[in-house]
C-alpha cells in the first residue's frame, strides 16, 4: 500500500487510497472550508461569541470526522502491511508509530 516518493523519510511516502474513502475525505474537507468561511464571516460581522464557538466546535468534529477515516484506513491497509511484512525494524517503527498517534489524536 506505501509508495515511495523520491526522498526516503517517512513523512514523505505517499499512499494509494480507494477512490470511495478519497473522495469521501475530500468531500468532507471541502465542507469544513466552508465552515472555517463561515466562521470569519462570523468574526468579520462581529457575531455574538458563544454562536462563533459554537460553530468553531462544529469545525472541529468534522475535522474528527476525517481524522477517524484516515486512522481507519492508516490501520486497515499501512500498519496491517507493515505488520505482516515480517520486518522486525519495520514492525517496531509502526508500533511506536500508532503509539504516538493514538496519544496525540485521544479524545
Amino acid at each position: 500500500m506505501h509508495k515511495k516518493s523520491s526522498g526516503s523519510r517517512r513523512s514523505q511516502r505517499t499512499v494509494q487510497r480507494n477512490k470511495e474513502t478519497q473522495e469521501d475525505m475530500l468531500l468532507r474537507l471541502r465542507r469544513v472550508e466552508g465552515q472555517v468561511r463561515g466562521v470569519q464571516k462570523m468574526v468579520e460581522a462581529q457575531r455574538y461569541c458563544p454562536e462563533i464557538l459554537i460553530q468553531m466546535s462544529a469545525v472541529h468534529e468534522s475535522l474528527r470526522a476525517v481524522e477517524r477515516i484516515l486512522m481507519k484506513n492508516h490501520l486497515q491497509h499501512c500498519a496491517t502491511e507493515a505488520l505482516r511484512s515480517g520486518d522486525e525494524k519495520q514492525a517496531q517503527r509502526t508500533y511506536n508509530e500508532l503509539t504516538e498517534l493514538f496519544y496525540k489524536h485521544a479524545r
